[in-house]
């Protein structure tokens, strides 16, 4: 895998619900076609000039010596740090990536700032060592669909939707936090066998989830009931997130009506495992 050197790598986030973020690769081989935002940007601003560039990751090489420097800095103002907004930490048969972001996690946790995790890959089973990662981290994955061939259209180099959520599960039964992002949901008219309840039902164990809609998307907009379909959703999810009781943020723009009071629920301290 090619390397790349950074000037800097913490920052401030402007994502509704984080805080703190970092980066520590350029690119992703999922190649979502959503489109993928991150990938959107990335063209946007010159940094990569072809799709292909993208679908090819580059390490940031210097990222722990970075992680050195920058943490005296910020850690007064940090309350979490996310991994990733623009990139896959532990990104599916990538295991440079991997291994980089098991130790980046570590090391952030050995300053006891604690870290939300987002993937589309496997969450490695060692992260259930709570004596080099901390049992306050929170541990997530992106589902927005339970079927074969809307994921081998839109997410074709991701992790199987039963091993992100085997895995996901597994992290759960030792008691650490776990979270999903529903986000980008699609429209009927882009994946024919949808079912949110069998979703929903599936990751009935976290303790959080993220609902938001799928933008960028013609097809998508051009759906009739657009609108209303998403109200319908968020609903649905608000609803069995309550009968569950499980804490809840819809995406802005997903609903009419922005609950605010949700933004800040990674801001809550999560407890220490039951069981490692």
């Amino acid at each position: 895998m090619k390397k790349i050197q950074r000037k800097s790598l913490l920052y401030k986030s402007g994502v509704e619900y984080a805080d703190f973020c970092l980066n520590h690769v350029e690119g992703c081989s999922h190649g979502c076609m959503f489109p993928c935002y991150a990938w959107q940007m990335a063209k946007r601003f010159g940094r990569v000039k072809k799709d292909s560039d993208w679908l090819k990751p580059k390490l940031v090489e210097n990222a722990l010596d970075l992680l050195d420097k920058e943490i005296p800095k910020y850690k007064d103002q940090i309350n979490f740090v996310h991994l990733c907004f623009m990139t896959d930490p532990f990104m599916y048969g990538q295991k440079e990536v991997i291994d980089l972001t098991l130790q980046i996690i570590a090391r952030l946790n050995k300053d006891n700032i604690r870290c939300t995790v987002l993937t589309k890959g496997v969450l490695p089973s060692k992260l259930r060592n709570v004596k080099i990662y901390s049992s306050k981290n929170e541990y997530g994955i992106t589902l927005v669909s339970l079927n074969h061939l809307f994921k081998n259209r839109y997410e074709k180099n991701s992790a199987p939707y039963a091993s992100r959520i085997t895995a996901l599960k597994r992290l759960h039964d030792v008691g650490l936090k776990t979270w999903v992002s529903i986000e980008p949901y699609p429209t009927p008219n882009l994946d024919t066998n949808q079912n949110l309840g069998k979703l929903l039902n599936s990751v009935a164990f976290v303790d959080r989830i993220i609902f938001g809609k799928l933008n960028y998307n013609v097809v998508s907009s051009q759906f009739k009931e657009n609108i209303p379909f998403y109200e319908d959703c968020a609903k649905q999810v608000i609803e069995f997130c309550k009968r569950k009781g499980i804490d809840y943020h819809i995406k802005f723009g997903t609903q009419e009506t922005f609950n605010k009071n949700t933004v800040g629920l990674f801001g809550r301290v999560c407890n220490p495992p039951i069981s490692v």
